[in-house]
């Protein structure tokens, strides 16, 4: 399935709206990863942000909620099961003998809409039975009555579709959603027992999210068939339980459907953490898609909603006259071809800061040892230094390398000054984006971009003394990079 393309004019929408939305969030400093654009079965704007390219493959994180709830709509339509059934009926092994009567009265329409009887997910880091969780955990409140956001529910629906169905989640999709010919490399991460992650696993192209974009606002009639029912997805985009009092964010405090949010335009959006956004709005016949890494980035995803609002939609709407700018026509194709994530580059929260620093030259292949570390140890009584040494190499003037050793194995991580620099990032072998800054003359930030199946991203500050180095780490992603946070001393020992 491909889109047409033509250009934002021949559609109502100057360019030069566009390229104010792209600015604003340059502005804004929002690590965007990709952007399109799509109005009434024309793609008008695609743009990806190197190193991001079309075909690479990028973690959807919940928008992965909405694929689940679409697969059960259609296992529903098939009469494999009914929106009305209990829960626990599909899954008696997981269920003790003395179940919570919130957890027994729980349906499946109830834990599509989020409103199940847990206040959060019930299973908790990369180990357990995660489904199993679901009917054991005490719940907090009565099913069917208040929405709080639930991971493990969407996540139990997924197991529930592998389970009829025999196929992993997703391809049961790329089956009975065939044309809209997903990306064949897309897959999903699974749980420790090796199903699907059907509340944050989907790992696509951002064009799979187009496609999928595209079937809810068709209704689910795509080349002349119904691929899901019109009444399910009219259901399923509707606003069936308030977000008022738990949304995180004003766009996410209108109204939720089947894991799908409402928004402020009275139309409905597909949400994922870290700024995975598919905002549809059917009057207008309008897609936007980005995908980004807001995490860390305090009203992130309001940023990008609040821009594009105000930057693409409002005018469009107002339905205000479309004056062409050779200029603008002529710039935006070739701001797209460019697109790519911005170095810190001299510019960090509002200042300027600098490149080079003349301390580089006294600690250029110094070795500093840990000798102090905020890690404890199991029993909370001594420190732990996870962190052996550290050594920097500064022989570049555009680039540095940081060597460490973790628990006595050696690894070492590249960083570019005023530039990008790629990398795998070792022990997790993901790929990654760095670049790096001087806050001062004793104070090197660097910020590693992961762009990889876990999209996040890992800081280091290194504040280097007359024979001493001071490090603050944090790391904005949830599955990974645990050592890579917290504060650590060294003494430089050459």
């Amino acid at each position: 399935m491909d889109f047409k393309k033509a250009s934002p004019e021949s559609k109502g929408i100057p360019s030069q709206h566009i390229l104010q939305f792209l600015d604003d969030l340059e502005k804004k400093h929002i690590p965007m990863h990709s952007f399109l654009l799509l109005k009434e079965d024309v793609l008008l704007a695609e743009g990806y942000y190197s190193p991001y390219k079309k075909e690479t493959l990028h973690r959807m994180f919940s928008i992965s909620k909405s694929f689940t709830a679409i697969a059960v709509g259609i296992l529903a339509s098939e009469g494999k099961l009914s929106l009305s059934d209990p829960i626990i009926n599909y899954f008696p092994e997981k269920v003790p003998k003395e179940v919570h009567p919130w957890i027994a009265e729980l349906t499946i329409q109830n834990m599509l809409m989020m409103r199940t009887c847990h206040a959060s997910t019930t299973y908790k880091g990369t180990e357990g039975d995660w489904v199993g969780s679901f009917f054991t955990t005490l719940p907090t409140h009565k099913s069917g009555t208040i929405f709080h956001y639930d991971t493990s529910a969407a996540h139990v629906l997924c197991a529930l579709v592998e389970k009829l169905s025999g196929m992993n989640m997703l391809d049961f999709l790329k089956d009975r959603l065939s044309e809209l010919d997903f990306s064949k490399d897309s897959y999903m991460l699974s749980d420790p027992e090796g199903i699907s992650m059907g509340g944050s696993g989907l790992v696509a192209t951002s064009m799979d999210i187009l496609k999928f974009g595209y079937l809810l606002l068709k209704e689910g009639s795509i080349n002349g068939k119904q691929l899901v029912p019109a009444s399910f997805i009219r259901e399923a985009t509707s606003c069936l339980t308030e977000t008022a009092v738990t949304g995180p964010i004003p766009s996410e405090s209108c109204g939720y459907g089947y894991m799908i949010w409402q928004n402020e335009k009275g139309s409905y959006v597909l949400y994922g953490m870290g700024g995975q956004l598919v905002v549809i709005l059917p009057d207008e016949q309008l897609i936007l898609v980005t995908t980004a890494d807001t995490q860390g980035i305090s009203g992130g995803n309001q940023l990008i909603y609040d821009a594009f609002y105000a930057d693409i939609y409002e005018p469009l709407r107002k339905k205000r006259e479309v004056t062409f700018s050779s200029e603008a026509a002529s710039a935006l194709p070739k701001k797209l071809q460019n697109l790519s994530l911005s170095p810190l580059s001299c510019f960090v929260a509002g200042k300027e800061w600098e490149l080079f620093s003349p301390i580089m030259k006294k600690v250029h292949q110094k070795k500093f040892h840990i000798v102090d570390s905020s890690l404890k140890s199991a029993n909370q009584e001594q420190n732990v230094s996870v962190f052996n040494d550290f050594t920097f190499i500064f022989d570049k003037r555009e680039e540095g390398e940081l060597e460490f050793t973790l628990n006595d194995k050696s690894y070492h991580l590249s960083f570019g000054f005023g530039k990008l620099v790629e990398g795998i990032f070792p022990i997790y072998d993901l790929k990654y984006a760095s670049s790096g800054v001087w806050l001062d003359q004793h104070t090197l930030y660097l910020r590693f971009h992961i762009i990889d199946k876990y999209t996040g991203s890992v800081h280091m500050q290194f504040f280097f003394g007359e024979d001493d180095l001071t490090i603050y780490m944090k790391k904005n992603e949830e599955s990974c990079f645990e050592e890579f946070r917290g504060h650590f001393y060294g003494k430089m020992i050459n």
